[in-house]
C-alpha cells in the first residue's frame, strides 16, 4: 500500500517540472532578450563611462568636438583677442549713447559686441571674422584630442590608484591634461594670436599666411618666441581643472536619474549641454585674468622692436597700473559669448561620438 502510494506520488511530484519544459531554444531566446534589454538600457544612457571606450576614441571625439565649436564661434574669438590686447573699449556709437536704466546697462555689452562685429566685417570683410581660423583649427583639433585623451585615460589611472573616482582625481587629471596640451600646442596658438592681431599691430603682419607668420616669429624672436605666454597659459590649467570637475559633478547628477524613455534620454542630452555651459561659465569668470596676460605676452614688438610685456609678474603690474583691475577683464563679454557655447558644442559632440561609437559591452 505504501509502495503504491510512493509510486503514485512520483508523477505528481514530476508534474510541475513537466508542465513548462525548458528547451534549448527557449533558453537561448531568453538570454538573447536579456542581452538585448541590457544593450538597449546602455544605449538609453548617454554616458561615456557606462560603455566601453577604447583610448583612441577619446582622441578622435575630442578633436571633432573642438573643431565643431571653433568654426561656429570664430568671429567672437577674433573679437575677444583684439579686446584683450587693446583693453575693453566701447564703440564710439555706444559710448555716446544715453546711460539708460539697469536693463539697458545689462544688455549694452551684448549690443557693443554686435556693433564691433559689424564694424569688423565692414572694415575687413567677412574674412575678418575668421582671421586665424586656419592655425586655430590646426591647433584646436590636436589640442582637444590630446586634452580629452589625456584627461579620460589619466582619470581612469588615478581612479584605479586611488580606489575610486573623486573630485580631487578629476581636478588632478584635468590639470595634468591641460599642462600637457599647452606644452604640445603653444607654438600653434602663438601663430594664431599673431595672425588675429595682424591688422591692429604694426609688427604683427602675417601677409603670407600661417607658414610665413611662423617663419617671421622664428627669424625675429628665435624659437623661444614661439613659447611666449606659455607661463600664463599654464595658469589656464586651473580653469580646465575647475571646468572638468564642475562638469563631471553635474553630469553625474543627470546620469543618476537613469532615463528610461526616449524623451527622458533626450532631456539628459540637453542637461549635458547645460552642464558644459555652466561649468565653462563659472571657470572662465574665476580664472579670466590669465587669458589677458597670455595675450599681452604674445603681443609682437612695436615698430621700434620694443617688447612692452615681458614676464608674467611685470606684465600684471603694467596692466594694473595703466588700466586698473578692469584691464584684467578686457574682452570678457565676447570671451564668454564664445567659450560658453563653444564648450557646450564641444562637450556635447564629444559625448555623442563616444556614445555612438563606443562598444555596448561593459567597461572593464
Amino acid at each position: 500500500m505504501s509502495g503504491a502510494s510512493g509510486a503514485g506520488s512520483a508523477p505528481l511530484a514530476a508534474a510541475p517540472r513537466d508542465r513548462h519544459p525548458i528547451s534549448p531554444e527557449t533558453t537561448g531566446a531568453t538570454a538573447a532578450a536579456d542581452s538585448g534589454g541590457a544593450a538597449a538600457q546602455r544605449r538609453r544612457v548617454p554616458v561615456a563611462v557606462k560603455r566601453h571606450v577604447d583610448p583612441w576614441l577619446h582622441f578622435v571625439a575630442g578633436g571633432l568636438g573642438g573643431m565643431a565649436g571653433a568654426v561656429v564661434t570664430s568671429p567672437l574669438d577674433v573679437l575677444r583677442t583684439r579686446q584683450q590686447l587693446h583693453g575693453s573699449r566701447r564703440p564710439a556709437a555706444a559710448a555716446t549713447a544715453a546711460t539708460g536704466g539697469y536693463l539697458s546697462r545689462a544688455v549694452r555689452p551684448l549690443a557693443d559686441t554686435a556693433v564691433i562685429l559689424r564694424d569688423l566685417c565692414v572694415k575687413e570683410g567677412a574674412r575678418g571674422w575668421f582671421a586665424g581660423l586656419g592655425p586655430a583649427l590646426v591647433g584646436i583639433v590636436p589640442s582637444r584630442a590630446i586634452q580629452f585623451f589625456t584627461y579620460a585615460n589619466g582619470k581612469q589611472a588615478l581612479a584605479r590608484w586611488n580606489g575610486q573616482e573623486t573630485p580631487l582625481v578629476q581636478l588632478s587629471a584635468a590639470a595634468f591634461a591641460a599642462m600637457v596640451t599647452t606644452t604640445a600646442t603653444s607654438p600653434i596658438w602663438m601663430v594664431k594670436t599673431r595672425m588675429q592681431l595682424a591688422k591692429d599691430t604694426p609688427g604683427g603682419g602675417s601677409g603670407g599666411g600661417s607658414i610665413a607668420c611662423l617663419r617671421a616669429i622664428v627669424e625675429k624672436e628665435g624659437l623661444r618666441g614661439l613659447y611666449k605666454g606659455t607661463s600664463a597659459a599654464y595658469l589656464g590649467a586651473s580653469e580646465s581643472a575647475i571646468q572638468w570637475m564642475i562638469y563631471e559633478q553635474l553630469k553625474r547628477a543627470a546620469r543618476s536619474r537613469s532615463p528610461e524613455s526616449g524623451a527622458a534620454a533626450r532631456a539628459t542630452w540637453f542637461e549635458y549641454f547645460g552642464a558644459a555651459a555652466s561649468a565653462k561659465l563659472l571657470a572662465s569668470v574665476i580664472t579670466y585674468p590669465h587669458e589677458v596676460l597670455r595675450t599681452r605676452l604674445r603681443q609682437p614688438p612695436d615698430e621700434h622692436g620694443v617688447v612692452k610685456y615681458r614676464g608674467l609678474v611685470r606684465s600684471a603690474r603694467i596692466i594694473f597700473a595703466e588700466e586698473g583691475l578692469r584691464g584684467f577683464y578686457g574682452g570678457l563679454t565676447p570671451h564668454l559669448l564664445r567659450t560658453v557655447p563653444n564648450a557646450s558644442i564641444m562637450f556635447l559632440a564629444y559625448e555623442l561620438v563616444v556614445h555612438h561609437f563606443g562598444t555596448t559591452r561593459a567597461a572593464q
